[in-house]
């Protein structure tokens, strides 16, 4: 895999105009990136169960193969050819399905593209393609969305908030919560991180990862999950680190994270 320290300084220079890096293509990238025989460490498996809430087992959780590939596709986001700057992206929806379960002990390849680059009335949004398989068998497959913001004049106005449903259960979130994840996750972006780092990108405080988040309700759910499943969320508003925020079980197969006052951070569902 390639190392995620390097990516993140690629990734900075990839913001700086005028710069090698800061030249960005106007359309995806063609290549494929791939790396073979990516093995587990149990330790950082055991520490991801622990920072997310799943119970310790010998069995992958959902989200850890996007954890194992991430340094994959941050080296494909981080390519001149990719068309908005890393540091500019925003994660806005993750879906992931689990063709079968993956035990600890596997092998697994991986590979990763881009594809549909679109328009968005807050900019343009793109899709990062990961892919895990064993012995040629893909037994894993999570597609991120990311929006790259443009300033755009007028803009879509805002509707009313929706009734937030009753709470299943209510989390304290603590702020290691964001370096913890970050050691873990390799995504080591400041604002998560950093007080100053967040206020940088226009954040109060430091924000946890969206795919903690996601990873923070599968745990919620790990008794339900059927072996073979797809669960898709959209992230909303971000989670401030410190704050407290309440998870609901739907009867339809959906979930939500909301805040104390009804904000949705996340709306997912499990098929």
């Amino acid at each position: 895999m390639p190392a995620s320290g390097a990516l993140h300084r690629r990734a900075v220079l990839g913001a700086l105009p005028g710069l090698a890096g800061g030249r960005r293509g106007s359309g995806l990238p063609s290549a494929e990136l791939a790396v073979g025989g990516v093995r587990v460490d149990r330790a950082h498996l055991a520490a991801y169960d622990r920072v997310c809430g799943f119970r310790l087992s010998d069995r992958l959780p959902a989200t850890f193969p996007h954890v194992l590939g991430f340094p994959l596709a941050l080296r494909l986001m981080t390519e001149p050819a990719f068309p908005i700057p890393v540091t500019g992206l925003v994660h806005v929806g993750n879906r992931i399905t689990m063709h079968r379960p993956i035990g600890a002990d596997e092998a697994l390849d991986f590979t990763t593209y881009a594809e549909n680059l679109r328009p968005h009335d807050r900019g343009r949004q793109v899709d990062v393609v990961l892919v895990g398989s064993v012995d040629g068998e893909t037994v894993w497959r999570g597609v991120s969305t990311y929006l790259g913001r443009e300033r755009k004049p007028g803009g879509g106005e805002r509707g009313e908030r929706p009734t937030a449903p009753t709470a299943t259960a209510r989390w304290r979130v603590e702020p290691r919560v964001g370096t913890t994840y970050a050691r873990v996750s390799g995504d080591h972006n400041p604002i998560h991180t950093s007080l100053l780092g967040a206020r940088l990108f226009g954040f109060r405080r430091p924000i946890a990862h969206g795919m903690w988040s996601k990873a923070r309700c599968l745990a919620a759910m790990e008794n339900r999950l059927p072996e073979a499943h797809t669960v898709a969320v959209a992230f909303k508003a971000p989670v401030s680190l410190p704050s407290t925020v309440d998870f609901t079980l739907l009867p339809d197969g959906g979930f939500a994270l909301h805040d104390s006052r009804g904000r949705p951070h996340l709306a997912g569902f499990v098929r």
